[in-house]
Order: structure tokens, then C-alpha cells, then sequence
């Protein structure tokens, strides 16, 4: 199957400051630039059959070939979350990951990095946080996103800039690392049943890849976390039995998680 290439434009109107933006994406993505020539977004995709980075004033927004709604980043439930674990309500994410300052997560699936922030609160500055996207687009959407965002209005999320985002796959990741080098690994694969009310991740499930819970992810995870890892799945998944995750059941949830010790 042929590769679909990616490629950068600008906003409808032009400036410096967005051509400056278009040419560090080129660069960071090894794409070409493709003038707007005021055409829209999807006609460029269409004479192109390419994905498409358009570099706006404020943001980056990725459109995955064939999608007319525009992946890019925003804290998006870390901002409400974070503020209800600062008021010391409970988190079940962090319930299931009992990180403690100082430690070290892996997510081993990124996303919109909403569980990623508030591992890098609760972890602070002396721990890690380290993201894995396989999607390079994706990645660097989400990179320039923590990196960059004003957080002047949503304090809490000054966090983000803790995160290192880092473009790979999840198991070819963590083959590269040694034994017990991070005190918790993440994972969240896609869900295998669609939710209704998780309307804010169509973009990321259309944009981002969709990976699948395998023996050899679950194995190299049990590798390398030190403490636990976490697996957030939807309720009815047979991921908990078949690799013995102890599930956290969340009644009125329709995704759990799941913990596996590997202290011992």
C-alpha cells in the first residue's frame, strides 16, 4: 500500500509569522509546502491525495486525507480534571496509577496527553512523564501543543511542559529500554467499541493510528514498569481476563481500568 505524504500550508491569509510556522513544520516533518493559493483545505488534499498540516496564527491543525474537521491540540478535560484533583476529589486514572512525587510514566498512547497532564502534576518536576505517538502528524501536533499553549487562563496545565513526546510505536518502544526504567507504563489502545459521548475524539480517532492490546505490547510493558501497569479499556473488553489485569469497575463509567502489579 503506498504511503499517503504530508503536506503544509497556511491559513487562509498569510503572514510572517505563519510562513515562519509552515517552515518549521516542513522541517520537523520532513514535508513539502504547498501555497494556499486560496483554495480550501480540502481541494489541496484532493490535487494532492496528501495529508494536510496548515500552520494558523495560533495553532497547528492537522486534516487527515479525506476528513474535513481539523485534529490539534488543546487541554481539552485536563483543565476540569486537574482542578477537581487540586480540590482533592478522586481522579480514577490516578487512583489506578498511584503515582507518587518523583516517579515515572510511560503512556504508551498519548493522544490529547489529558492523562499524560495530570501524571505530570501529580508526579511534579522532579519525575518524568514521557508520551509515545505513532502518528508522526499526530505527534508533532500534539509536541507543539504542550509546548506552546498559553496557559495564562488555565494555570493548572502549566504541566504540560513537563511531557516529553516522543513519535514511536508502543511495543518498539519500550524493546529499546531496559528493565524497570519507568516506575509506571500507560496504556490506552483505542477502544474496540465506539462511545457515543467521546464526540471530542473523533478527530484523534480518525487522525491517529489505531493500535491493538497484543501479548507482545502487554509483555514488554510488564518489562519495564517497576511499580504497576495500567490498562484503560472499555468495560466490556476481554483485555482484563486474558492478561489479568485487576480491574478498578466503574459503574456508571463506560471505560475501566485495570492494574497489574510488577514490584514483586
Amino acid at each position: 500500500m503506498r504511503e499517503i505524504k504530508t503536506i503544509v500550508t497556511t491559513a487562509g491569509r498569510p503572514d510572517d509569522v505563519s510562513m515562519a510556522l509552515a517552515a518549521f513544520a516542513c522541517n520537523e516533518l520532513g514535508a513539502f509546502f504547498e501555497p494556499r493559493k486560496k483554495r480550501s483545505i480540502r481541494k489541496i488534499s484532493e490535487e494532492h491525495q496528501a495529508h494536510v498540516i496548515v500552520a494558523g496564527k495560533n495553532r497547528f491543525e492537522y486534516y487527515a486525507l479525506g476528513t474535513n474537521e481539523p485534529f490539534f491540540f488543546h487541554p481539552n478535560s485536563a483543565a476540569f480534571r486537574l482542578k477537581r484533583v487540586a480540590r482533592g476529589e478522586e481522579e480514577p486514572f490516578l487512583e489506578a496509577a498511584q503515582l507518587e512525587i518523583g516517579d515515572s510514566l510511560l503512556d504508551c498512547t498519548l493522544g490529547l496527553a489529558a492523562d499524560a497532564m495530570l501524571a505530570a502534576y501529580t508526579v511534579g518536576g522532579k519525575g518524568r512523564v514521557v508520551g509515545l505517538e505513532a502518528n508522526p502528524n499526530v505527534a508533532f501536533i500534539v509536541k507543539q501543543g504542550v509546548q506552546t499553549y498559553d496557559t495564562t487562563e488555565l494555570p493548572l496545565t502549566a504541566c504540560m511542559r513537563h511531557i516529553e513526546v516522543v513519535q514511536d510505536e508502543a511495543t518498539r518502544y519500550l524493546k529499546k529500554l531496559p528493565d524497570k526504567s519507568f516506575d509506571v507504563v500507560y496504556m490506552d489502545p483505542m477502544f474496540e467499541e465506539i462511545i457515543d459521548e467521546a464526540t471530542n475524539f473523533e478527530a484523534l480517532r480518525i487522525a491517529g493510528e489505531h493500535a491493538s492490546l497484543t501479548d507482545e505490547w502487554v509483555c514488554e510493558a510488564k518489562r519495564v514498569a517497576k511499580k504497576r501497569v495500567v490498562l484503560k479499556a472499555h468495560f466490556r473488553s476481554e483485555w482484563f481476563a486474558k492478561y489479568q489485569f485487576q480491574r478498578y469497575e466503574r459503574l456508571t463509567a463506560k471505560f475501566h481500568y485495570g492494574v497489574m502489579n510488577t514490584s514483586n
